[in-house]
């Protein structure tokens, strides 16, 4: 998948973030079965998959976060 490989490519891990307000490491990105995005994310030894679509990004973004914005509008179905 193209988007994948950008993100995954240029992305800059691992960094901090909240998912449900915990604080949790994006370690990698990864991509699902159903051809799905996803963030790796950690919090202490548990690893959880958060979709790149749904992941909160901190501020100031990450170097490569312009590829998950780019991803989430296309997603929409604006390009």
């Amino acid at each position: 998948m193209g988007f994948f490989n950008v993100i995954e490519e240029n992305l800059r891990v691992p960094f901090l973030t909240n998912v449900l307000s915990v604080e949790v490491i994006v370690e990698s990105i990864d991509l699902t079965p159903a051809d799905e995005i996803v963030a790796v994310c950690r919090k202490g030894k548990i690893r959880q998959k958060v979709s790149v679509l749904d992941l909160p990004l901190p501020s100031p973004f990450p170097e490569g976060a312009e590829w998950i914005a780019a991803y989430r509008y296309w997603r929409r179905g604006f390009l």
